[in-house]
């Protein structure tokens, strides 16, 4: 349909409306989201998680956009209001924020269906035909309006995002099984015994968090649901499996449109995730391209210098090798490899920094050394300090992940941090 008549699908995102579930705490990512909810993590060098599916909107034509926050908000509604203001009210473009406020009921958002349900009056206002319903903290690029076409195309009253992944992997998610027209037989939300594909008994078929809704059908299922006393009120646990009997639940492959394979997604909810998918990025080929001029990943920008790197003596020179190195960045006489340095870090003279991610305004002193490590924002790392290569001295201070990956944040320096992170 999209080949045919591209307008068609302009057509169709124009009448969508989106909703980004933002409200999560994150919590194995443990004290990274302590002040923080998930999706306003800091990702990449310079985003925010939340970034990519509100750019994926943008960029796929959808310019009706809601932000559904709840867990520790602060930082993620700042983030948006300083970078994603430029949509112009005029046309019909926004993106709102929707905290939750107890519209319909007394109590905060208790499911990601209640969540959408608590803000029904908000969305018949804004009369969508479609209602595409977005998990807010995970890492991918995708054209919802290719989505959205097939869902319009297929006659279906809602249709699921998924991917492959591992059984292990699978019990993480909700876990579906279709027929030969992708039409959704079964589902279940996060089951201790994965049920595999057919002819693949090392994989399962997972929901991404990815709904399209027919506007109607998804008001009639939210109230059917919100009137329901045993009801979790979620989509994966409630909604989905009281709906694949009766109606046209269809499931969406997220595959890459030119090889047909799988296309590029990650769930970065914990620390191991999370510092894998970073530094998959500074890769000669990295299987996500931020240099897509395609597909731009919008942002905050903050107005910042260049990175510099400064001293050429033999044991203190500046220098970065298979690093990415933000703006505002200074290298002084310290050697950075196979890391992601975030914006505004300075590491001084005679340190080490490798196998590592360090967030934003992280100052790291002299004759540090520093491995496979997440450093959070506004560490003040001291002079002499060594991480990574004692785990059991990294455990005494800091978090160390299952797969040795150490996560230090100012609390765990005994530093207090008051700004926004």
């Amino acid at each position: 349909m999209s080949d045919q008549n591209p307008r068609f699908v302009s057509r169709l995102t124009r009448n969508t409306l989106a909703l980004i579930l933002a409200g999560g705490r994150g919590s194995r990512l443990k004290n990274l989201t302590q002040w923080r909810s998930k999706p306003s993590v800091p990702f990449g060098g310079k985003f925010r998680i939340v970034d990519f599916p509100l750019s994926n909107c943008i960029n796929s034509g959808i310019r009706r956009i809601g932000v559904l926050t709840q867990y520790k908000a602060h930082s993620l509604i700042l983030h948006i209001q300083r970078g994603w203001g430029f949509l112009r009210g005029e046309f019909g473009e926004f993106v709102e924020l929707l905290p939750a406020q107890q519209r319909i009921e007394s109590s905060w958002y208790e499911g990601t269906a209640d969540a959408v349900y608590q803000n029904l009056d908000i969305l018949r206002s804004h009369a969508p035909d479609y209602v595409l319903i977005l998990a807010g903290d995970h890492i991918y690029k995708m054209d919802y309006g290719t989505m959205v076409a097939e869902h319009v195309e297929s006659g279906a009253d809602m249709t699921v995002g998924c991917i492959e992944v591992d059984l292990e992997t699978a019990k993480e998610f909700g876990v579906m099984s279709v027929d030969d027209e992708h039409q959704v037989l079964e589902f279940s939300e996060k089951p201790d015994n994965p049920q595999h594909m057919p002819g693949r008994d090392d994989v399962a078929l997972a929901s991404m968090g990815i709904y399209v809704f027919n506007t109607k059908f998804l008001f009639e299922q939210l109230i059917k649901d919100a009137d329901t006393p045993d009801s979790s009120h979620d989509f994966g646990k409630d909604i989905i499996p009281r709906v694949i009997e009766k109606y046209r639940i269809m499931a969406y492959p997220f595959n890459d449109v030119e090889s047909g394979k799988q296309a590029y997604w990650r769930d970065v909810g914990t620390i191991d995730a999370f510092w894998s998918a970073n530094l998959e990025l500074i890769g000669v080929t990295p299987p996500l391209n931020l240099y897509d001029r395609s597909w731009p990943i919008w942002t905050y920008q903050e107005q910042l210098p260049p990175a510099k790197f400064v001293f050429d003596d033999e044991e203190r020179r500046g220098m970065a090798v298979d690093s990415m190195v933000s703006g505002g960045c200074v290298i002084s006489g310290a050697t950075v490899r196979n890391s992601l340095l975030f914006s505004n870090v300075r590491v001084n003279s005679y340190s080490s920094v490798e196998d590592s991610v360090v967030l934003p305004d992280v100052n790291i002193g002299r004759n540090c050394t520093i491995r496979k490590a997440v450093i959070d924002r506004g560490c003040e790392i001291p002079e002499g300090t060594i991480i990574g290569e004692d785990a059991v001295a990294d455990a005494e201070r800091f978090l160390v992940s299952d797969g040795g990956v150490v996560l230090v944040t100012p609390e765990m320096l005994g530093q207090v941090i008051h700004h926004v992170r």
